[in-house]
């Protein structure tokens, strides 16, 4: 079954650095991962595929968040070819399935549950052994924004098309 006590503490773990804001969340999903320094790949991705101003915007969203780790885990010369201009599309359909419109927090989930993603594909949650969304794992859950909330994910998932 979810865990999400041992989610809220990896998540203040993992983002226990972060100053805290008196009446709310002062940063946007952007500026929170930035503060994290844990999502550099992320952040430089955003920036390349002109989505950093759709994420700080109003909202809300969801972003499945992939560390560092996980975009150096993809095969060698990846990334770099997909922050290539003339891959700008490419890098925006990845980077947009990993957001769902809406503010879910780790409580909404259940097993098998189905989200449309901003790309228009469907991610898949898997609560059988932890939390997954489709094959990656959530390391940190509930990361909220004042336009959103994060969960981190220890893989970039990828669109089926």
């Amino acid at each position: 079954m979810f865990n999400t006590k041992a989610l809220a503490l990896t998540a203040t773990m993992a983002f226990g650095a972060l100053p805290a804001f008196a009446g709310g969340h002062s940063n946007d999903i952007v500026d929170t991962a930035i503060k994290a320094g844990t999502f550099e790949t992320l952040v430089a991705a955003v920036q390349a595929a002109g989505l950093a101003e759709t994420l700080t915007g109003e909202g809300p969203f969801t972003v499945f968040a992939p560390t560092d780790e996980a975009f150096a885990a993809l095969p060698e010369g990846t990334v770099a070819t997909l922050l290539m201009p003339e891959n700008k599309d490419q890098l925006v359909s990845i980077l947009t399935y990993h957001v769902v419109a809406g503010k879910v927090m780790s409580t909404d989930l259940t097993d098998g549950m189905t989200a449309t993603t901003v790309q228009g594909g469907t991610i898949t949650i898997d609560l059988s052994d932890g939390v997954k969304i489709n094959d990656a794992t959530v390391t940190a859950a509930d990361i909220e924004a004042s336009n959103g909330v994060i969960h981190v994910i220890d893989a970039v998932i990828l669109p089926s098309n």
